[in-house]
């Protein structure tokens, strides 16, 4: 948890580097590409297990706190004026982690048990019990005009994780889940289907949820089925996983009950904290009162195997240590050279990986106005591809912007893909926070481009203590993008090349 006296040493620190003569003399001409060493140099440091996995709530957060403030705050970046904390948005969160549970299962009346390993189990509140609950198969929560698929009042509402493959960019999961639970579900248990791999759920789960202390309550219980674990349950009430999963597939699916009931106990423990988001401005030559607005997160998962005698830190380098890194490099650039005639802000946003609440409670809580924003350029999981990867954009539409990027990625010597791959990740990332209210927000780079090699990382080291530095990281695509949003961000800045609106 953070404290009064930490934040105001973290401030201090930063004040003293910011007070400190910058020692970056703008280039000669252009700005300096971006080098591999420079980037390998943060991913090593913010990757380290010194910072115990980026963890939001832990001492892994002060530690990156002060590293991030410390680099930005001698760059030349001034802390957000009015701020409450200097550097800091305190971003008020609530953890349960879940200290037992157990789902006694009937199938038409008779007990039918699920493996241990085969559910995951949340509790709301300290404690939790529910009895007889009838069980429906609600496919992906919701139809194609965004409406609760079936009457879930008092009920198990079981549904896939996957994105919906019909309606217009439907919610994910979380938000479909939240949905269902205002309907009036009693529990909500979601099925991981084979494009999310069970084990790297439950290591990103670690029986914890975590939401914004703001946010609507959930369903008195929350949880995780495995692809197998719910069809054995299907099977045994009559029904085929795989045609249920096909019928959801219409965008006028309604759900199917089960001839199914189970009695839900939980305990859990519930802890209020505070985490932080990251927020720094290079005041413009030539302010209008629009801003370029660069994010990434800061956070990952911690110690996510704490009885691994071998690795217990997930440590995050890939994700998203590499976007830390990246946007350091970027704002050393844009700061130390010609200065841009925007103000240009810097944020590292926390608790991404906990459904992107960070983004979330800048989104409900700018401290830059949002309509000042004339687009957010998002930077995660960018150590992926190597050099010469073509460049991909996730929220690409906008004829205006989609031209600046074509223009500056040309002149850079890049090509473009526009296949639309990268479309799928749209939800994934803290820009569709921020997309949800008015404001453009893009992802540009080379890792959304070649997606078999990003498929491999999503199956192997993502969210896995794997994903650790070291010299196989490729590192040059992603010092290639850096130099993409040096440019992309003096393009965008510039009162006489970008109005400040594309719409």
């Amino acid at each position: 948890m953070k404290t009064t006296s930490f934040r105001a040493a973290v401030a201090a620190a930063a004040l003293v580097a910011f007070a400190a003569p910058a020692t970056f003399a703008a280039p000669a001409k252009g700005d300096a590409p971006v080098t591999e060493a420079e980037l390998a140099g943060h991913i090593r440091i913010l990757s380290s297990d010194a910072f115990e996995g980026r963890g939001p709530g832990t001492e892994g957060e002060d530690r990156t706190i002060a590293y991030v403030v410390g680099e930005w705050a001698k760059l030349g970046l001034e802390p957000v004026p009015g701020s409450a904390t200097p550097w800091l948005q305190g971003v008020p969160l609530v953890e349960t982690q879940a200290r037992g549970g157990t789902a006694k299962f009937k199938v038409r009346g008779r007990a039918f048990a699920i493996e241990d390993d085969g559910i995951i189990l949340t509790g709301r509140d300290a404690s939790v019990s529910l009895s007889n609950l009838p069980v429906v198969f609600v496919g992906y929560g919701l139809d194609g005009t965004g409406k609760v698929t079936a009457d879930v009042a008092g009920k198990v509402a079981v549904m896939l994780y996957d994105n919906a493959p019909f309606g217009d960019k439907l919610p994910r999961y979380r938000e479909r889940r939240q949905m269902l639970a205002e309907a009036g579900a009693s529990a909500v248990l979601v099925i991981a289907t084979d494009a999310t791999p069970w084990s790297q759920l439950r290591n990103s789960l670690g029986g914890k949820t975590t939401r914004l202390a703001s946010a609507k309550q959930g369903a008195p219980v929350t949880g995780f089925l495995s692809l197998e674990a719910a069809d054995a349950l299907f099977k045994k009430a009559g029904q085929d996983g795989a045609a249920l999963r096909e019928d959801a597939k219409s965008s006028d699916y309604r759900g199917s009950a089960l001839d199914v009931t189970v009695d839900l106990a939980t305990t859990s423990t519930v802890r209020p904290y505070e985490s932080n988001n990251i927020i720094a401005k290079l005041p413009g030559a030539k302010p209008d009162g629009k801003a370029v607005l660069f994010l990434g997160h800061w956070d990952h998962l911690g110690i996510c195997a704490p009885d691994d005698p071998k690795d217990r830190i997930c440590n995050g380098a890939v994700d998203n240590a590499s976007g830390i890194a990246v946007l350091t490099a970027v704002a050393k650039r844009l700061a130390s050279g010609e200065r841009s005639d925007r103000d240009i802000y810097f944020m590292a946003t926390t608790a991404e990986e906990k459904g992107l609440l960070g983004a979330h409670y800048f989104a409900d809580h700018p401290v830059v106005p949002l309509t000042d924003i004339t687009v957010a350029l998002n930077i995660d999981t960018i150590a992926i591809s190597g050099s010469g990867t073509p460049v991909a954009t996730i929220g690409r539409g906008k004829p205006a912007y989609d031209a600046v990027i074509r223009d500056v990625a040309t002149k850079l010597g890049r090509k473009l893909d526009e296949d639309g791959e990268a479309d799928a990740f749209i939800q994934r990332q803290d820009g569709w926070a921020l997309g949800a209210k008015g404001v453009t927000s893009l992802m540009v780079g080379g890792s959304f481009s070649d997606m078999p090699l990003l498929e491999k990382f999503l199956g192997s080291d993502y969210h896995e203590p794997a994903d650790e530095f070291s010299d196989r990281i490729p590192l040059g695509g992603a010092a290639e993008d850096a130099d993409l949003h040096v440019a992309l961000g003096r393009a965008f800045a510039d009162t006489k090349r970008w109005a400040g609106s594309g719409q």
